[in-house]
């Protein structure tokens, strides 16, 4: 084997997930094209993942917001309060951004899962549902996928916890950690999946199937961009009482196109803290603030979780009422926050989403795989938006505060 053939295996092997995950769906659109029967022989491949998803979920919901929370930052200082009250609003607004556009322009999916759904008929209903869900069993609630079941007693054991030792939160970090890897290596299987997903389903469908994605995406980009150069900067105009456009444009420019390449908040941590530096903020606020937005400031996730689950009830013929359709914003942002750090985050809590309206499991994790499909584009488009809008709100907040009138 030649050196260059080896350097090529080796970047298809270990190389970008965001590449592989492309040429799955080249592969798999090549297959379906030019050998249906074959193709309908892979789609064991999308099954294995979709059921692997479906596995790891519930797993995932219940360690990560109970470490979370337990382990969450206290803070006394009031320049951090203002920032994190932005990154709720905000991530408010980014939810009712993609409900809007997904009720302008509904989009719908191909799932293979057939599904007999009993929709709620409004958002009593729909509150029925949410009060018995809540009070499961917490083993029943992750043994039958019941996320709101699973977020409720996570939160109540996370907030209890928060004083627990610091052995037992350590524990409970190092347990989140541990669930945290196992999605990373079910997530390195998404090439194989999608291959195997999408193959399947063009062959069983045909090609329009491809328009779908391509509708759902450009639903997503635009709610995106849209809360970067409109609403963003209006949050900021509001708080500082000036332009807000240089900031913003600033803050796209420096932090949004690297997160768009490294598609980790996380990582581009200490591209925000020099950014705000250069900006001559103030140091003990945006070295707490920077890195709780890193945590829980996700206006891409918001969007992403409000637009596939929004397509799955359209697709399911499941009809969605006002009222219901903000609960859904509230549960968005809730999600959201417990999304950092892990890969495919936001599509990983889809189902908790669609378990507002009775959507199963199955079709739930139907519609996550798709998410992986758009995942090419849209995971790097929702991380630039998250990255950007931590210092964007920081520096408004700040920029406030300096202009205010010196206490007397």
């Amino acid at each position: 084997m030649t050196a260059t053939s080896r350097s090529l295996r080796h970047r298809i092997l270990h190389g970008s997930l965001v590449a592989q995950i492309a040429i799955g769906l080249v592969l798999g659109i090549l297959l379906a094209v030019l050998w249906p029967a074959g193709a309908l022989g892979v789609g064991l491949l999308g099954e294995l993942f979709v059921q692997a998803l479906k596995a790891v979920a519930p797993l995932l919901v219940f360690v990560l917001v109970i470490a979370s929370i337990a382990n969450m930052q206290r803070t006394g200082q009031t320049s951090v309060r203002p920032v994190f009250l932005l990154y709720v609003v905000g991530m408010l607004a980014a939810a009712l951004v993609g409900v809007t556009l997904s009720f302008l322009f509904p989009s719908t999916l191909v799932l293979r899962e057939s599904a007999n759904v009993a929709p709620p008929q409004n958002v009593v209903d729909v509150l029925h549902g949410l009060v018995l869900s809540a009070v499961d069993n917490p083993v029943s609630a992750i043994a039958n996928a019941n996320f709101i079941g699973i977020l409720v007693w996570a939160v109540g054991l996370g907030v209890l916890l928060r004083h627990a030792s610091p052995t037992t939160r350590a524990v409970l970090h190092d347990v989140s950690q541990g669930v945290t890897g196992l999605v990373r290596l079910v997530v390195r299987l998404a090439p194989l999946g999608i291959f195997g997903l999408v193959a399947a389903t063009l062959a069983a469908t045909g090609l329009e199937t491809l328009l779908t994605y391509v509708h759902v995406l450009g639903v997503l980009i635009a709610g995106m961009l849209i809360v970067a150069l409109v609403v963003n900067p209006a949050i900021a105009w509001l708080v500082m009482r000036r332009n807000p456009y240089p900031l913003v444009f600033t803050c796209l420019r420096e932090s949004g196109v690297t997160a768009f390449f490294t598609r980790s908040s996380a990582a581009n941590i200490p591209v925000n803290l020099e950014l705000c530096r250069r900006l001559g903020l103030n140091k003990n606020t945006y070295s707490v603030s920077i890195p709780i937005g890193a945590t829980v400031n996700m206006a891409g996730a918001a969007i992403t979780i409000s637009v596939l689950t929004l397509a799955a009830a359209n697709t399911l013929g499941v009809q969605v009422d006002l009222l219901t359709a903000l609960l859904l914003c509230v549960v968005s942002v809730v999600c959201a926050c417990g999304v950092s750090g892990v890969a495919g985050g936001s599509l990983l809590l889809i189902p908790l989403a669609c378990s507002l309206f009775g959507i199963p499991a199955e079709q739930a994790m139907e519609v996550v795989a798709v998410g992986f499909v758009i995942s090419v584009l849209q995971d790097s488009a929702e991380t630039a938006l998250n990255s950007s809008t931590d210092v964007v709100f920081t520096a408004a907040v700040l920029d406030a505060d300096a202009d205010a009138p010196a206490p007397q």
